[in-house]
C-alpha cells in the first residue's frame, strides 16, 4: 500500500540545505530509504510504503539542527544519521551535531561528521598521542589542524610543528629548485591550506619566524625535544621504522602529538616496511595511546570520492 507525505520546511535557506549541490542529498535519501522523494519550493514530498516515508521524516527530523540553521549537508551527514536510526544512537547524534569545534575565517562552523570522527576528535582532546589512519578525504589531517590550531590559540601549547616525510613519487628535495622552505612547500601545502582557514595568511609568515608555527620535514625533527608543542606527523605511511622511532621518541613534557596516514597509499620502495605499520604492530596495546581507524564511510568530501575509495578497497582485496 503506497503512502503520501509533506514536510514544510520553514524557509528556502533550510530547503537549500537540505537538497545539497544539484539535489545530490535528495536522491541519497531515496537510496536509503526507497521512497520517492520531490522537493517543490519549501515542501518536500514524499511518496512510498508506510515504513519508507516513516523512515524519511525520521531521517529528515534528526538532520534538523543542520537543516534549520541553513547548515550544508553532506552525504556523510545522512549516512550517519541513518547509522543512528539503526543503531538507536540519536542522543549522540544530536551531540555529534552540536559540538562545533571551531569557526573558519569565512564563518563556516567545523564539526565532526561521522561517529569515528567524533572519537577521533576526543581523543585528540585528551590523549598525549594518537594514530588516526584512514583513505582520503576522512579529515585525518584537517581536523588535527583545526584541533591543534584552536589549541594555539587559547595557549594551551606554545607551538604548532606540522611536519611529514619529503617522499613523494620518488623525487629527492635535492633537485627540486629553490631554498629549502621552497622546497619542502609543496609537501606541505594541505597543511597551510588548513591553517589559512582559521589564521589570517598574512600573519603566517610572522608566526613561522618566530617559530610559533613550524612547518618542516621530518628529518629535521632528529635531536630535537618537542616540549609544549602540538604536533602533527602527517603523510607518516611514508615514513621508514627509524624514522617513525625517530618522530616519537621527539615527544616532550606538555607536548601532544597525532600521527595520520594511509597505510594503503605509501610512495616508499616496494621493499621497504612502513614506519606507520610497524609501530601500529608493536604500540597498539600501550596505555595512553589512541588509534582511530577511518574507512570509507568517514569520507566527508565530494560524494564521488567515497565511491572511488569503496571501488579501489573492493579491486585491492
Amino acid at each position: 500500500m503506497a503512502d503520501d507525505s509533506i514536510i514544510e520546511l520553514p524557509n528556502m535557506s533550510s530547503a537549500i540545505a537540505l537538497a545539497g549541490y544539484g539535489e545530490a542529498n535528495i536522491k541519497l535519501l531515496c537510496q536509503q530509504t526507497g521512497a520517492n522523494l520531490v522537493l517543490r519550493g519549501q515542501e518536500l514530498l514524499i511518496s512510498g510504503t508506510p515504513k519508507q516515508v516513516e523512515l524519511v521524516k525520521r531521517l529528515v527530523r534528526s538532520l534538523e539542527n543542520l537543516w534549520s540553521k541553513g547548515n550544508n549537508i553532506s552525504s556523510a551527514d545522512i549516512l550517519t544519521a541513518r547509522q543512528a536510526l539503526d543503531t538507536n544512537t540519536e542522543d549522540q547524534l544530536q551531540d555529534l551535531q552540536r559540538d562545533i569545534l571551531a569557526k573558519t575565517r569565512r564563518g563556516f562552523e567545523i564539526r565532526a561528521k561521522t561517529f569515528h570522527q567524533r572519537q577521533y576528535i576526543d581523543a585528540l582532546r585528551r590523549r598525549d598521542l594518537t594514530f588516526c589512519i584512514g583513505p582520503a578525504g576522512t579529515g585525518k589531517t584537517y581536523l588535527a589542524v583545526v584541533i591543534a590550531v584552536q589549541a594555539l590559540l587559547s595557549n594551551q601549547f606554545e607551538r604548532l610543528i606540522l611536519t611529514r616525510p619529503a617522499v613523494e613519487a620518488g623525487e629527492k628535495l635535492g633537485f627540486l629548485p629553490g631554498d629549502l622552505q621552497q622546497k619542502v612547500n609543496p609537501y606541505l601545502r594541505p597543511l597551510y591550506d588548513a591553517i589559512n582557514e582559521f589564521i589570517d595568511p598574512e600573519k603566517v609568515p610572522n608566526l613561522i619566524e618566530r617559530e610559533i608555527i613550524e612547518v618542516a620535514p621530518l628529518a629535521y625533527m632528529r635531536g630535537r625535544t618537542l616540549n609544549n608543542a602540538f604536533i602533527i606527523v602527517d603523510e607518516a605511511q611514508n615514513t621508514t621504522p627509524a624514522q617513525m622511532k625517530m618522530v616519537l621518541t621527539r615527544l616532550g613534557f606538555n607536548s601532544r602529538m597525532v600521527i595520520t596516514g594511509d597505510v594503503t597509499q605509501t610512495d616508499l620502495p616496494h621493499y621497504q616496511k612502513s614506519g606507520l605499520d610497524v609501530a601500529l604492530q608493536i604500540l597498539r596495546n600501550v596505555e595512553g595511546i589512541a588509534i582511530c581507524e577511518f574507512s570509507q564511510k568517514d569520507v566527508v568530501r565530494h560524494p564521488l570520492v567515497q565511491r572511488i575509495v569503496a571501488a579501489y578497497e573492493k579491486y585491492e582485496t
